[in-house]
């Protein structure tokens, strides 16, 4: 079984590409993040067409999350329970289904702006409501999983050069400390490899030819329970599908599993 995270930075920009990826790559699950849609304007049924049923957190603008699927969706859980508002809505950051053997997230965590921005403070409050929300899953006999774009880097070596990011976000401590509670609750990090490289960044700015300088970070994670760890076979950074004309600034994060 192959599943998948990806932050497609708009899924009507990109569905051309989206397409073409999940029928090359045989993916059976995709978390999808940055819609930039909303559920109306989500292709619900072109994606039928090609095999993959939706479900669908958004509200247009920046947010947007949606799990896609062609091996069954069930039990979907729209938003993060218990989560934060920012400007008097909770922001649609969050999706959750069970999708065939698996339980699965797919997520998007605040940016965090800066460090003295109240951006960063509700970053750290949804990622404490996270945790508290995937508790009970991550301690279940069921395989389950977060994914998606978490906007931290776990480690300096998840950044192209550590001494830029200083008292930036993304890296700070109190962000990586987050990450170390969720994975408290019983999750473990499934690194992917590289394709290219010695680090498997999965996030490239568009500016200053960062990506082909191979100038980005790895900030698109995979965070399973026991279960779903012992049964990964292997993990990837699709870099190719960052390449050309049209690609998102991220890149997609596959995730092979004997299930």
């Amino acid at each position: 079984m192959r599943i998948a995270t990806y932050n497609v930075n708009s899924i009507t920009a990109r569905l051309p590409r989206l397409l073409a990826w999940l029928e090359s790559s045989g993916t059976d699950v995709l978390c999808i993040q940055e819609t930039k849609c909303t559920a109306e304007q989500f292709p619900a049924e072109t994606l039928r067409e090609a095999g993959y049923e939706s479900a669908v957190n958004a509200t247009g603008r920046w947010n947007g999350v949606a799990l896609l699927s062609r091996v069954g969706l069930a039990d979907v859980v729209t938003g993060l329970p218990g989560g934060p508002e920012y400007d008097g809505v909770q922001e649609p950051r969050a999706i959750s289904a069970t999708c065939g053997p698996l339980r699965l997230w797919s997520v998007y965590v605040p940016n965090g702006r800066e460090v003295e921005h109240e951006h960063y403070a509700y970053k750290l409050r949804w990622l404490e409501a996270l945790r508290k929300a995937v508790a009970a899953d991550a301690a279940g006999g069921l395989p389950f999983a977060v994914l998606g774009d978490f906007n931290v880097a776990p480690t300096d070596e998840d950044v192209w050069d550590p001494a830029l990011f200083e008292g930036a976000t993304h890296v700070t401590p109190a962000e990586r400390a987050a990450l170390a509670a969720l994975e408290a609750e019983g999750l473990s990090e499934v690194h992917p490899r590289p394709l290219k490289y010695d680090r498997a960044y999965t996030f490239w700015d568009y500016r200053e030819l960062r990506f082909p300088k191979n100038k980005g970070m790895r900030i698109d994670l995979t965070f399973g329970n026991a279960p779903f760890t012992a049964a990964v076979k292997d993990s990837y950074v699709d870099r190719e599908e960052r390449k050309g004309k049209g690609a998102s600034d991220h890149a997609p994060v596959v995730v092979d599993l004997d299930l």
